[in-house]
Order: structure tokens, then sequence, then C-alpha cells
């Protein structure tokens, strides 16, 4: 009798992490699907691709929670493998989540999964995944919390709300996967490991080669060294002028650089789609991104892969601590680190060396295609999923 092909479900969407590792999976033979639960659009920017799609008629409202449970249901025997991502996004759907809820308890519908044999994996999405708002703000001498927005909004963030979900998420994954160490509360648990290698992306779609659209290029001089940097829902992440993405930094310090003689121009860029926004971090001399939280996210991954050099401050404590895990990433990692105190002098370096520039750009380049490209993180995921369902 032919064995059924291994299977795994992400459900729920991490950007377009999901998307890109489960089209390399299934070149590996695993049955591999991408369910998108967010209708409301929030977030669709971020999307590349998915193969089901939960939709919502505020109309009908009961015909469409029934289609969110037929379509539970129909994945219990279909699935090995259930891939959940993001904080409090252990769930199909909050429709359904809260159906289960109510009628028995909370993430009993995760819970029928492992009873059933399934095996939970989760991918981290950053410092309100598990971890109190006072443990994350200690990291330092500077709280990284001052420049966040969320640090007052106990709905989004704080000790009680993290804690409460790290408890339920560490209870119930088998696997989780991070990125960036920060090993403080329900991070600290032997069920969270070091998996860069998920939060990949195609090397095609962001390639150094881009033909750049007419719209998306930048009217500036080819000799102006041109400094990119990028806010995702700019609004919602800026209060009292400071974000994490350190924009009230790099804004008055290009102006410097400018006074200062130094032929630089900076392309500040917020709220465009993603599959768009390549064409403007292509066209970059430097990228630049958070300087007080430690450690990167999807833009500088996304200008690795572009060939871009960066700079984004890495906390030394986390570097050491992923160093015993994962130690080849942290020794080829080619990001630039730089503090609020510092960057003014690593930029003004950077602006008067091309050369150098072309190196980190290379070096990101191959490290991204290394540890970052989709077919890495098959290779990687293809491995951790096997070993679970052979556990």
């Amino acid at each position: 009798m032919r064995r059924r092909r291994p299977s795994v479900l992400f459900a729920g969407q991490s950007y377009y992490h999901a998307w890109y590792l489960s089209r390399e999976l299934r070149k590996l033979g695993w049955r591999a699907d991408v369910l998108n639960w967010d209708f409301t659009g929030a977030a669709a920017n971020f999307y590349h691709g998915e193969d089901y799609a939960f939709t919502w008629d505020a109309e009908r409202p009961k015909r469409s929670l029934a289609r969110h449970l037929a379509f539970y249901l129909r994945s219990l025997p279909r699935y090995d493998i259930f891939h959940f991502s993001n904080a409090h996004g252990m769930r199909f759907g909050k429709p359904l989540h809260d159906l289960f809820a109510r009628g028995i308890h909370p993430f009993a519908e995760v819970e029928l999964l492992r009873r059933l044999g399934k095996k939970i994996v989760y991918s981290n999405n950053g410092c309100l995944d598990g971890v109190a708002q006072t443990s994350f703000a200690s990291w330092g001498d500077t709280p990284v919390c001052l420049d966040c927005p969320w640090r007052g909004r106990p709905e989004i963030c704080s000790d009680e709300r993290n804690l409460a979900w790290g408890h339920n998420r560490n209870r119930l994954a088998h696997f989780q996967c991070n990125t960036g160490d920060n090993r403080k509360d329900y991070n600290d648990d032997p069920t969270v490991h070091e998996v860069p290698e998920f939060f990949c992306l195609d090397p095609e779609f962001w390639r150094p080669d881009l033909e750049v659209p007419d719209h998306r290029r930048l009217d500036l001089p080819a000799g102006t060294v041109k400094i990119y940097h990028a806010v995702g829902n700019f609004q919602k992440r800026t209060a009292e002028g400071r974000n994490l993405k350190s924009t009230h930094i790099y804004v008055p310090l290009v102006e410097r650089m400018k006074a200062d003689g130094y032929d630089v121009e900076l392309t500040f860029v917020h709220d465009v789609p993603n599959r768009e926004v390549r064409f403007i971090q292509v066209q970059a001399d430097i990228v630049v991104d958070m300087l007080t939280f430690g450690w990167f996210g999807s833009n500088v991954r996304e200008a690795m892969m572009l060939g871009r050099p960066v700079v984004c401050y890495l906390r030394q404590e986390w570097l050491e601590r992923m160093r015993r895990e994962i130690p080849e990433y942290i020794d080829e990692l080619p990001v630039v680190s730089a503090t609020p105190d510092t960057v003014e002098d690593v930029l003004k370096d950077l602006a008067r060396d091309p050369a150098r520039r072309r190196e980190l750009g290379e070096r990101g380049r191959a490290f991204a295609l290394k540890f970052h490209s989709a077919q890495a993180g098959a290779r990687r995921m293809d491995t951790i999923y096997r070993e679970l369902l052979s556990a």
C-alpha cells in the first residue's frame, strides 16, 4: 500500500514566509498548504499568496462560520503538522476560535489537534510574543519600549497579556521557531529554537538585478548616496515623533550629513505594498533599520537578498547566545551594527566608501541565499518536521 506523503498546513500568514516555504516543501515531497484566515485585509500588503482563504459575510455570519468549521474538520485527517505564526495567532481565525472558546474553552481547537496526534509548530514574531513588557524593557541601558507607542496600550502589549499568551503557546506547541534570541520569560523554553531559515524569501523575487518600473525610479543623481529607511504601518507604530524603526534618529542625522557636505539623500518609505517596495529597496546604496531593538526583521532580510548593505543594531548578548545554537549564522552575518551614539560615524564611513558598500552587499546576498532563501527554509523545516513526526 502506498504511503501518504507527509503534510503540513500553515494556519495563518506570516507575511510571505509560509507561502514561499510551502512551495519549496512541495518539491521535497510534502503536501504543504497555506490557509489565510485573516479576512480583515489589514495586513494584506504583506501577503504573497495562499491556497485557501476564509471570508466573512456580515449579513450571513452563521453560514460563514459553518464554512470555517467545515474546513477545520476536513483538515483533521488531511494534515500531520499544523504550523501557526504570530502572537495570539494559534487559531483558525477569530470567529472559529471564539466558537470553541464559548462551547468548550479557549484553545480547544488546537488542543483537539494535539489529542489526535497532530504536531503543533509555531513561529514567533517579536517583542510582545511570550515576553513581559517589563522583561523586554530590561534589555540594555535604555529601555527600547520607550520608542514604542504600544507601551501604554495594554490591549496590545502588557505583562499580563504577553505572559498569558506565552503560557498557552508553550503548553500547546511541540516546536517553536525563533530568530534573534530574546530568551526571557516564555521564550526561555526547551521548545524554542533559533530557526532563521523559516523567515525565508524567494531569491528570484528579490534579486539584485531587478528591472525597476518607471513609476518607482528614484529621481536622484547617480552620485548621490541613497539611504533607504522604511516603516510599515507608520502611523500606528509612531507616537510623539518616535518609533522602534528609529526614524526620529535617521531624519535629522541625514540632514546633518548633508550640512557637512555629504552627497546623501534619505529615501523614507512607508505603507508601500510589499510587492512594490523591493523596487525602491534595490536602488538604495545603504539600508538603515532599528538602532535600539537589538535585531532585525523582514526589511533587513529583503535588503540582504537584494544585495544591499545594511546598518542595524545587533544586541551583543543575543548574538552570543544565538552563536551557541547556530554559530555559522552569527559568524557570517554581514549586518553593520550601530547604536544611536555610533550611527553617524558608521553612515559617514559607508558614504565615503563605495567599495565597502559593494563588498557588504555581495556578502549580504550570499548570506541571504544560504540562510533565508525558500530553498534553505524548506531543507531546514523538512528536517524539523520529519524529526517531529518520528518522535
